[in-house]
This record gives C-alpha cells, structure tokens and sequence, in this order.
C-alpha cells in the first residue's frame, strides 16, 4: 500500500505537467473569454523564434499563448474532435514545400470560414503552398520567383549604394482603429516580394501600399520587358475582414517582423531626417492588434423595441403606431468592453425595402435609440441593423415583426377622407327623390 502511495505521488506531478503541454478545444473571439487566446506559429526555421523575438514577445506580453511548431511537422493538426485547438495562426514559414500532419491549404481556408485570424508573411523563398493561401484570400503575389520590390525614389539610405530593394515607406492607409491612435512617424522597413489585390474582391485593403516608382522585378538582372508589377498598384501589407469577421494579414516581408529591422535606424531617400528606429515595432505591434481583434471588435446586446409610452414589446404592430427602437453597442478595448460612439448607426424598418431608415442618436454610453411611426402598409416587417465601417466588424442584425391594419371597430365613426363618398351618397338621395316628385306630379 506504501509502495502504491509514492507511485501515485510520483506520477501525479508528471501527468499533470503532461496534460498542460496538451492543445486545449479554442474558439474564435468569444465575448465571454476575449483573453483566453492561443496561438499556433509554424515557421521554416525554429531560428525565427529568436530572430523575431521582439514581435513574439509583445504578443505574449499581451496575454497570447503561442506554440511554436516546425511548418513539416508530423504532428500538426488545428482541430482535434471536431474542437480547434487555437485561435489564430501565424504563417512564418514562407518556403515550406507541404505542411506535416492534417494542416493543408483546405484545412488554413477552413480555420478562417470558421472565425479564425491569420498572419501570413512571404519573402523571396515563397513556395506555391503559401502563394495558393494568399491567392485564395484576395491577393496575388509576383508569379516571377526571384522578383522583389524596388524603389530608387523611397528606398533606406545606407552606407552602401545596394540594390535599392530596403524599401522606406509611410504611405500608411488613414485609420485610427486599424493602426491605433498613435501616430508612426517613422517610415517602415520592408525588404520582399510584392503583391497585387484581386479586384473582384472588396474585402481585401492595402495599409502599406509601394510608391508611384516602386516596381516588382529581378534586383540582380536588367530588365528586359516591362515588368507586371508597378507603381501603387503593387501593395506592401495588405489585410483582410472576412464577411465572417476573421481577420487576415499578408505580407511579401519576413523581415518587417525581425529584431534587426524593429531596432534599425532608418532614413529614407531624399529626406534629411534619420529615425533613430524604424517605424516597424510599432506597425507590427498595432496592426497585430487588430488582427486579433484588441481593437475595432463591436458587439451589439439588448435590442428592444416597444409603442411609445409602454415598456414590454408586443408581438405585432398596428399601421400608424408610434414606436421607439433601441440598441447597446460596445467595443473590446483589449482588456474591456467601451460604449462605442459613432454617428452613422441606421436602423431599417423593412419588407422587400426598406420602408423607413432612421439614424439612431447615442447617449455616448453605449446607448443608441430612435422613435419613429409605422407605415400605413401592413405585413411581415424587420427591423434591420447594417453596419458596415472601416476597420470594425460588421453587425448585421434583424428582428421580425408582424405589421396588422386597422379592425373594423378601431376606426374613427366617421372618416375624414371618406367626406366626398358620404356627399355622393346623400346628393344621389336627394337627387332620386326630387327627380321623384317631378315626374309623379309633372303634367
């Protein structure tokens, strides 16, 4: 019995410890456990972890628990009885050939269909795999393999001439809530490969597009036809907001998120002002923030609607009723939930089309209410919220409603707009009965 004890003892510790390494079941963002967040980062070299140590580390100083895991290995799996084991992935892993384990193209799409966020960072080396990812997310990388992006009018200045293809840019996209309140005044270092946006997809932005001058071409080879890529139309850092709200980052520069470049002076051609550090830290930082939802998160709770005057809300309207709307609307800060505060919130009444659209005023705690009256057409009714804002998540909310007309007993006695039908009537009366007399008594 003794011997039981200390065997229990002893492999109690170790179990335990065991069963913490185990992924648990995660899910996308949930209101309910906004900090319960697990990363998977798969990478070519397990080198990165260190080279991009300053980037992994803000995340964790975050709250977020990475795991870092060979892009080949046979272990691999993001879901696990029908449960995803994370809630984002990390794509540093530009060269992989075929992912180990069940992770495939097929298997990252899914992870995103369901709700979940993807970084995804390509270089020179980038294999098929993670030009088919991208592809299918709205964006086309350089089909040439050896082309980079070079730039002779926005390129880092350096104690060499080089090739021109240290990119220095600060063309960032206008939007407080994608990369923070906070101004990046210094440029952003990128050395990579270039992509261009599907233009059948409206869901892809470009937050770091290349100069008018910038070209995607072989930095060791002289040109010998235009190359396809040029101009603003070549994107540096682009994101993507799923319809499903899931969020996606790609970019053609592994290094934009290395220690060398976050801690690198940067002076960009043409200017006589050096930045001590690059603007890279602070871009990846808060970009980062974004895509995992620490920012522009909006959730929508306690819809009502009721007749003026009342409280409780009937299950159906009368035409020509007087009603009041109302909507709580907040935004995940990173650590709490703040009133969200805008002016552009609308409201549908809606059958077929919208039959009235009133913008809700706020109280600026959240509150967001309007009154209106319902139309004189009776049926199935919504009462509609669309709102779609750049850098946020779309709410997308309706609420049915029957809409009945008048009973016979609820009109008034006598009905102004009938006056005209009651004067026929009695002038017809009147009129039969003088014709009457005249033609008993006419001679």
């Amino acid at each position: 019995m003794t011997k039981l004890v200390r065997l229990l003892l002893f492999a109690l510790p170790l179990l335990l410890s065991l069963t913490s390494l185990l992924p648990l079941p995660c899910n996308a963002f949930s209101a309910d456990r906004p900090t319960d967040r697990r990363l998977l980062v798969l990478v070519d070299d397990l080198a990165i972890r260190s080279s991009h140590s300053r980037f992994f580390s803000s995340l964790q100083a975050r709250g977020y628990d990475l795991d870092f895991r060979h892009a080949d290995d046979p272990g691999l799996a993001l879901r696990r009885y029908g449960q995803y084991l994370y809630d984002g992935l990390i794509l540093f892993s530009p060269s992989v050939q075929r992912f180990g384990g069940s992770l495939d193209l097929e298997a990252v799409l899914d992870f995103v269909d369901a709700g979940h966020d993807l970084i995804l960072a390509a270089d020179s080396s980038t294999s098929d795999l993670i030009r088919e990812i991208a592809t299918e997310c709205g964006v086309d990388f350089d089909e040439d393999p050896a082309a980079m992006v070079i730039d002779h009018t926005s390129y880092a200045v350096s104690e060499t001439e080089g090739d021109h293809t240290l990119i220095a840019s600060d063309d960032f996209i206008e939007s407080d809530v994608i990369l923070g309140d906070n101004k990046i005044v210094a440029p952003v270092l990128f050395r990579g490969i270039g992509h261009s946006l599907n233009a059948a997809n409206s869901l892809v932005l470009k937050v770091l597009p290349a100069s008018p001058a910038a070209y995607s071409a072989n930095p060791l080879t002289k040109l010998s036809s235009p190359p396809s890529l040029t101009g603003s139309a070549i994107s540096l850092v682009s994101i993507v907001q799923a319809r499903n709200n899931a969020r996606i980052l790609i970019t053609g520069s592994l290094d934009m998120f290395s220690n060398r470049f976050l801690k690198s002076g940067v002076q960009k051609a043409g200017r006589s002002i050096k930045h001590e550090k690059s603007g890279n830290e602070q871009f990846v930082t808060e970009i980062s923030k974004w895509v995992f939802h620490e920012r522009g998160h909006l959730k929508a709770v306690n819809v009502h609607h009721h007749k003026v005057g009342e409280t409780n809300e009937p299950s159906i309207y009368r035409i020509n009723d007087d009603l009041e709307y109302s909507i709580e609307i907040y935004e995940w800060s990173g650590s709490s939930w703040e009133p969200y505060v805008a002016d552009d919130v609308q409201v549908q009444f809606y059958m077929m089309s919208p039959y009235v659209l009133k913008t809700l005023s706020t109280d600026h705690k959240g509150m967001y209410s309007t009154s209106f009256k319902v139309p004189d057409v009776y049926g199935v009714f919504q009462f509609k919220v669309e709102h779609q804002k750049l850098g946020y998540t779309g709410l997308s909310l309706s609420k049915q409603i029957p809409v009945r007309p008048f009973r016979h007993n609820e009109y008034e006695r006598f009905i102004t707009t009938a006056f005209p039908y009651y004067g026929a009537s009695f002038s017809t009366m009147v009129a039969f009965f003088i014709f009457s007399i005249v033609y008993l008594y006419n001679k």
